[in-house]
């Protein structure tokens, strides 16, 4: 009997021990998330590879033949992250529109890579498409990459030898975060004084940027809600990116959310999200923001019950008739800028072209659609 109630008696010190060590690692583990975005950073950079490489491997079959590229290559020397891929049709005979791409991962994951075949099929339709390489926040934050990417525009409009890029058609393009760090750029260089601000020597003269092609950005940090799943993913992503928790009382907040930045001398926009979305009303707030500037906006906005519902970066999934709606509109707006800033785009004679214009909004000339 004394065994038996000492080996319970042991049995219970043990239980009572595990729950204590389960409890403390509980608790430690709550606390570096609570101490540090790191934790959730690394979760989320885990997720978005998956994505991203399932994302890619579904656009493999849609990469036409016929297109040169050049890789890694420096468009900064002195950034161990300064590299750059460039894509452009293989019988390029003279200087083409020239889009530099802005890769997304809400700042704290991605790569250059995750774009390349998109790059590359946009590319087949008669453009220069280079992809470019950014430090990832927490590693570095707020404005480091929108100086790199600076960097890197400038370098593109340098025509470097034995890329075909046209210096006077250059075109600033990203998705999601990327598709911030565009917006704010063109901001940038086309209002020296906004520029200056952020800490900015801007690579290309005020009104050489030919245009910008945004796709699901977080345009607007003061449309960041902090409840949910969601509020909780985005206060991880700019407490990493501005390094302060509380990102709200941060200056560069307030420099961060461009339609609060935009002026008549913004360069014309194509703009497009899903109606399921999350950041929709980021892309409907920027539309909007360009439109009373008098900006010429193009948008590709859906009806809020549009079905199947289209999620964010809805426009790399080629398989799906929208995606396909919005590469054609996207090369469309890509080629008339070349008529001019007041030219409408061209009718989309692309036999991928789908319908989905009929039921999607379009905005022209300072009038973004409606859902």
């Amino acid at each position: 009997m004394a065994n038996r109630l000492h080996g319970r008696s042991r049995g219970r010190r043990v239980f009572v021990g595990l729950a204590a060590g389960v409890a403390l690692l509980a608790l430690a583990v709550w606390l570096a998330f609570q101490l540090s975005p790191w934790p959730s950073v690394l979760l989320v950079r885990h997720a978005f590879g998956q994505g991203s490489e399932q994302a890619s491997a579904a656009l493999e079959k849609h990469v036409p033949a016929g297109v040169r590229e050049w890789r890694d290559l420096r468009y900064d020397p002195a950034d161990p992250d300064g590299f750059i891929d460039v894509y452009a049709p293989a019988d390029a005979r003279g200087p083409l529109p020239t889009v530099l791409w802005i890769h997304g991962g809400a700042f704290i994951s991605g790569d250059k890579a995750d774009v390349a075949n998109y790059a590359r099929i946009l590319a087949a339709q008669g453009f220069v498409v280079a992809s470019v390489q950014y430090t990832l926040a927490p590693e570095a934050r707020y404005p480091t990459p929108l100086r790199q990417v600076n960097r890197a525009l400038g370098w593109l409009a340098g025509a470097p030898d034995g890329l075909p890029v046209d210096p006077s058609r250059l075109v600033l393009a990203g998705d999601s975060a990327g598709a911030q760090l565009a917006a704010q750029l063109a901001a940038a260089l086309s209002e020296p004084g906004y520029a200056k601000r952020i800490g900015l020597v801007p690579s290309l003269p005020p009104g050489q940027l030919a245009g910008t092609l945004l796709f699901c950005g977080p345009f607007d940090a003061r449309l960041v809600a902090g409840e949910g799943a969601f509020g909780d993913f985005l206060a991880t992503v700019f407490w990493s990116y501005f390094g302060e928790r509380n990102f709200a009382r941060v200056p560069a907040a307030a420099e961060f959310s461009v339609p609060a930045h935009v002026t008549p001398a913004f360069p014309p926009s194509f703009i497009s999200a899903g109606n399921a979305d999350p950041l929709l009303p980021h892309s409907e707030a920027l539309a909007a923001a360009l439109a009373q500037q008098g900006v010429r906006v193009d948008t590709l906005f859906f009806p809020a019950d549009h079905s199947p519902a289209l999620g964010h970066e809805y426009q790399f999934d080629l398989d799906g008739e929208a995606g396909r709606e919005a590469l054609a509109r996207s090369v469309a707006f890509l080629r008339s800028l070349g008529a001019g800033d007041a030219a409408a785009p061209p009718a989309i004679s692309s036999p991928e072209a789908s319908p989905a214009s009929a039921r999607a909004g379009s905005g022209r000339s300072g009038a973004p659609a409606s859902r």
